[in-house]
């Protein structure tokens, strides 16, 4: 399972390239649009750095999604069984834990870029929803089935990825006030 894992994230890496190329560009307008509107409420500009971080992630994640397969390829298939592809080969195991992965980063960077409260329940629930379309858009283009696993795998990754960064940020500024504290 390992070997499979390892050789679709070595392939994932390749849509690297084109995530610059669209995310980029993408941040720079996303950035410059946001910053317009929080410049006319008087708030303070977005930092550009969890933008565009997020927004190459997003592109290089619907290269993997849509770009890795054919049109029509996988046309017509809906399974809407809960956990219907863990546990038939090593192959299809290794699908559950990718689609899992694959979420982490959008956990984590949501919660990067929206500090707000409830930022949990929000990039968990905000991880449906994108699953649920990529899922829909998938079944509707034949780039993929439209699996109720994925759906579940996804969520769960960005719930992880959320945690994750809560778990991060609340270590940075428990090793921050703690250097503090050694320096006076």
């Amino acid at each position: 399972m390992i070997k499979y894992i390892d050789a679709d994230m070595s392939q994932a890496l390749g849509y690297l390239p084109y995530g610059l190329a669209v995310g980029l560009p993408a941040a720079v307008f996303v950035v410059w649009l946001v910053n317009m509107v929080r410049k006319r409420k008087q708030k303070p500009p977005v930092k550009w750095v969890p933008v565009t971080v997020f927004c190459v992630y997003i592109a290089v994640m619907l290269a993997i999604t849509f770009l890795s397969r054919e049109s029509g390829s996988r046309s017509d298939v809906l399974d809407l069984e809960l956990f219907s592809t863990w546990g038939i080969n090593d192959r299809n195991n290794a699908f559950v834990i990718e689609n899992v992965l694959l979420f982490i980063p959008y956990g984590f960077l949501y919660c990067w870029n929206f500090p707000r409260k409830l930022r949990i329940l929000r990039c968990t629930l905000l991880g449906a929803v994108t699953s649920l379309g990529i899922e829909t858009m998938q079944l509707l283009t034949g780039r993929g089935y439209f699996q109720i696993d994925d759906i579940v795998t996804n969520t769960l990754g960005a719930l992880i990825g959320g945690l994750l960064y809560v778990i991060f940020s609340a270590l940075g500024r428990l090793f921050t006030a703690h250097g503090s504290k050694n320096t006076k």
